[in-house]
């Protein structure tokens, strides 16, 4: 039977080469920035700068304070090498 006091929630920071992947138990009152912190990630990559305005739960941003709920898959995301309008345009002109 599960602990009404504890969460089991997935943390991921994808690269193109590699995924760091990290299943962790919080309190039930645990945050994203908790999960984080949990995760070992700053540890095992102490390169990787996350980026409080880059994460989200399931593909949609959220703020490092949001509560998580049991289930929940933390993404971190790198940030872009090039802004999308600036890739556009450079489309454009090849064409």
């Amino acid at each position: 039977m599960p602990d009404p006091d504890t969460i089991r929630v997935t943390v991921i920071y994808a690269e193109p080469q590699r995924v760091f992947t990290a299943a962790v138990v919080l309190a039930a009152s645990a945050t994203v920035a908790d999960a984080i912190v949990a995760s070992g990630l700053r540890e095992v990559r102490p390169d990787v700068q996350v980026d409080p305005m880059r994460v989200g739960i399931f593909a949609r941003k959220v703020a490092p304070q949001t509560r998580l709920r049991d289930g929940d898959r933390v993404e971190i995301y790198r940030p872009l090498k090039l802004d999308p309008m600036e890739a556009r345009r450079r489309r454009a002109r090849r064409r």
